[in-house]
């Protein structure tokens, strides 16, 4: 890919953009295995650990990486691991969760990434429908996984990956050794689980290729990533890649979710670059420790974690030395707030992303490239055709809402390595997922003239009120932009007479909630406040959009991918109404 640095360069990437996916492609080999053996790079920094309290970080080379993968790849072996089997990993960010990854895919076995956060419930479903035999886990972990075996039949062994790990680090083994298998590009590689509004989880399947499908949405959300905006940087495996670049890499996303894992590691490691792992909380400090400390210069963070930061620390840079060069949001639009923020504060001109697990990475910004809109979600990257389309699956008109989908072929009519094979044994999901070869993504957008698109919200998030259509993102980040509100989230609220009221909820930033605790009367205090953010909405906004009732709550309900769950909000908003009918 090369191209020349005018200011909107958009069309020309896309035409001069080409898949070059070879036939034999494995995560593992393209992400440590080529680092390991390359006599250049086999010494360079993998993983960082990050200590808090002011200890010294820990750091593996990518020959460690690649030794430790080894080792763990012929216990599984011994396990009876195959090619195809599911192996399930519960592990935080730290480096015995990427040499889980490695050891497993190199194998052509299917690693299942499950959250720390989850509960047994949860775990049980997951372990179960996939079928793991081989759960991966650390200390934490463990005695949960353990408790699993009564009721999952085919969990026959739970290994303790840092324990296994350290009984055999500096001796001579076999474990030294592992021959990888060779997999195709469209073989399985990695089983996420995700969650829909209704219904159990779905296991989306994800292929090789996968990754290669990936890699244009994230040098160019990155900033290309460090490189030479001119050099070609996605090329095939076998080749090596453009020297030049210093990227240091950092997110809190779950390395157990396509954001972290898809998004953060497996990328970073990808380029030969060094990520940095915490397994503790997120904080805003925390964050601006991290990005200090190891002169983070490209990260990923949520805007539930931007407007944390925010409200946080107003003028980081007379605190922290930052050297962000790239930085990628995604899971909720960002927001004019945040986007002014992000440049004006932190230095760098955030680029919004667009992805779902069963296809990520598709649609975004690219500041060196094309120049961000604040609040658009972006355009398709290279090697992806993304429209907004109606329910019958036609192209809609810009300016009109509809479904942001993919299609299955490039622009070029080329097949886009980035889709999932399907839903784990749920052909009737996958078959529903597809509009002809356009797959739905649940979203709702509006595009403009210019090819951006508008995040209008989830499918199941808009609603009507008194004969408007409402996206609550619009007004929650209006609500934002207020010094009152550190988050917000708008759901319907049922009503009589017009269907549905807008209903906000609020939480309050520190300040506000330190003025609350000084006040005699903390409601008299909360009605004030309420009547402020009903002026502040309505100056900003349509008469229609203002909150007209506000809730104040501690945080909102959240998923582990930092996601607002606006569906909770919403059904409780359901049960009190049917509550005060006598239903």
């Amino acid at each position: 890919m090369r191209v020349s640095h005018p200011k909107d360069a958009y069309e020309r990437v896309h035409r001069q953009f080409a898949w070059q996916v070879p036939a034999k492609f494995n995560m593992a080999e393209v992400c440590c295995g080529r680092w390991a053996r390359s006599k250049q790079h086999q010494q360079s920094i993998a993983i960082v650990e990050h200590a808090s309290g002011g200890q010294a970080p820990t750091s593996w080379t990518f020959g460690q990486l690649q030794a430790a993968a080894n080792r763990l790849s012929v216990k599984l072996r011994e396990l009876g691991v195959q090619k195809g089997h599911r192996v399930a990993i519960v592990m935080p960010q730290r480096f015995e969760t990427a040499v889980a990854y490695m050891a497993v895919l190199q194998m052509g076995a299917v690693a299942m990434p499950l959250s720390m956060l989850f509960g047994s419930d949860a775990l049980a479903y997951r372990v179960a429908d996939s079928g793991a035999a081989v759960a991966l886990c650390d200390e934490v972990s463990a005695p949960v996984l353990q408790a699993l075996k009564k009721e999952c039949r085919d969990l026959e062994a739970v290994v303790n990956v840092p324990k296994a790990l350290n009984v055999t680090v500096g001796k001579k083994s076999t474990a030294q050794t592992f021959k990888p298998v060779n997999t195709r590009a469209d073989e399985p590689a990695i089983l996420i689980y995700t969650s829909g509004t209704t219904g159990n989880p779905k296991g989306a399947l994800i292929p090789h290729s996968a990754l290669m499908g990936n890699l244009t949405g994230f040098v160019c959300s990155q900033n290309w990533f460090g490189f030479d905006p001119s050099a070609p940087v996605l090329r095939d495996s076998k080749e090596p890649l453009p020297a030049g670049s210093q990227a240091v890499f950092w997110s809190p996303a779950d390395w157990a979710w396509t954001g972290g894992l898809m998004d953060a590691l497996l990328p970073s490691l990808y380029f030969g670059r060094p990520i940095v792992a915490f397994k503790g909380r997120f904080s805003p400090e925390l964050a601006f420790e991290i990005l200090d400390a190891h002169s983070i210069t490209h990260s990923f963070l949520f805007p539930t974690a931007l407007k944390a930061m925010m409200k946080a620390q107003a003028h980081p840079r007379r605190h922290y030395k930052l050297k962000l060069k790239g930085l990628m949001s995604a899971g909720e639009a960002v927001g004019d707030a945040v986007f002014a923020y992000c440049r004006d504060e932190l230095g760098v001109v955030v680029n919004e992303m667009f992805g779902q697990t069963e296809i990520n990475y598709v649609v975004g910004n690219c500041q060196v490239f094309w120049p961000s809109k604040a609040g658009s979600m972006g355009r398709g990257y290279p090697g992806h055709q993304v429209a907004v389309i109606d329910e019958h699956g036609q192209i809609c008109k810009p300016g009109e809402a509809g479904e942001v989908a993919v299609n299955r072929f490039d622009r070029h009519g080329h097949p886009d390595p980035v889709f999932f094979l399907g839903y784990w044994k749920n052909p009737t999901a996958t078959k529903a997922k597809y509009t002809g070869n356009w797959c739905r993504t649940g979203d709702v957008a509006i595009q403009d003239e210019d090819g951006y698109l508008w995040y209008q919200g989830r499918t199941d998030d808009m609603f009507k009120a008194a004969g408007y259509r409402i996206g609550p993102g619009e007004i929650e980040n209006c609500l934002v932009k207020h010094p009152a509100v550190v988050n917000a989230a708008v759901v319907p609220k049922p009503d009589a007479d017009r269907g549905a009221l807008v209903k906000a909820y609020v939480v309050l930033s520190p300040e506000y909630v330190k003025k609350r605790a000084s006040v005699a009367n903390a409601q008299q205090f909360e009605r004030s406040v309420m009547a402020d953010l009903q002026r502040h909405v309505s100056a900003l906004l349509a008469p229609y959009e203002y909150p007209k009732e506000i809730e104040f709550i501690d945080q909102l309900p959240m998923t582990t991918t930092g996601k607002v769950q606006r569906r909770f909000l919403r059904l409780q908003e359901e049960e009190r109404a049917q509550q005060c009918a006598g239903v």
